[in-house]
């Protein structure tokens, strides 16, 4: 009979999941596909304290089971406006209240809300396993449609946001059927340095425009030293690096434009 689990240490989660059991936050992705029940012994991370808390210094630390409410109800820089937009898009508030940043990550959709603007931020993620944590970028650790760099025993500890990432302002930005409790179409997220009027730094990244988010850096060196008064968008560049299909929701030519169109968007939005 498959087993529940709600261990505070983190020692003993770990071992659990080394010994197969699946690992539990928000439940928010595995319960919808869990059909009559939960298939296996379950551990629940919950109340570990590790996996809690924003804290600042150097950089920024979330903790993986930080609920994208807490998120959005954070006094946090500027330059995180843009994943506290999202925390607001993601569901409605029965799912903000319990889902949490690392599962968005571990989940890994092509349309997670929280992944572009975490890359924009030019996140790192913290993964405890049995020899200890590990850290890597976090589009290093998004591989594929549903598929992360942890090994099976591992788990998502925490989020890492360079104090660099931390100057400027961000904003967020997704297109889908209608506003809210829908699954993107396509998404972006930028943030911008500006000084004189003038882009001094920027970070761009898209979603839903291929098997994974990514940043966009060719588009993100033309912007630097363009003043908000004239801005090129340099669309090949943004569509250079998307891989958009065609699905139910869209066309992939129709997901490129609105990418590019969403940036611009952005561009005007944190540059006022």
């Amino acid at each position: 009979m498959p087993s529940y689990a709600r261990p505070s240490d983190l020692t003993e989660v770990l071992g659990m999941t080394a010994q197969g059991y699946r690992v539990l936050a928000g439940g928010t992705d595995i319960y919808p596909g869990a059909g009559w029940g939960l298939a296996g012994d379950v551990v629940d991370v919950t109340a570990v304290p590790a996996l809690h808390g924003i804290s600042m210094g150097p950089g920024l630390r979330i903790g993986a089971c930080v609920t994208w409410s807490q998120i959005a109800e954070a006094q946090l820089p500027p330059a995180l406006h843009a994943l506290q937009q999202a925390a607001l898009q993601i569901g409605g508030r029965q799912v903000q209240n319990v889902g949490t940043i690392g599962g968005n990550i571990c989940n890994a959709s092509p349309a997670a809300d929280g992944i572009p603007p975490l890359l924009a931020l030019s996140a790192e993620v913290e993964i405890a396993g049995p020899g200890g944590t590990r850290r890597m970028p976090l589009e290093h650790c998004v591989t594929g449609p549903r598929k992360v760099a942890l090994a099976s025993e591992e788990i998502l500890l925490a989020i890492h946001i360079p104090e660099t990432a931390l100057q400027g302002r961000s904003a967020f930005l997704k297109l889908g059927a209608r506003s809210h409790l829908v699954i993107s179409i396509a998404m972006a997220a930028l943030r911008l340095v500006i000084k004189h009027g003038r882009i001094t730094e920027a970070s761009a990244s898209i979603g839903a425009c291929g098997p994974t988010a990514c940043r966009l850096p060719a588009f993100e060196q033309v912007l630097i030293g363009q003043s908000l008064d004239a801005i090129d968008m340099h669309a090949p560049l943004i569509h250079a690096a998307l891989l958009p299909i065609d699905d139910i929701r869209a066309t992939a030519v129709y997901r490129a434009e609105a990418a590019v169109t969403l940036l611009r968007r952005l561009v005007a939005e944190v540059g006022q």
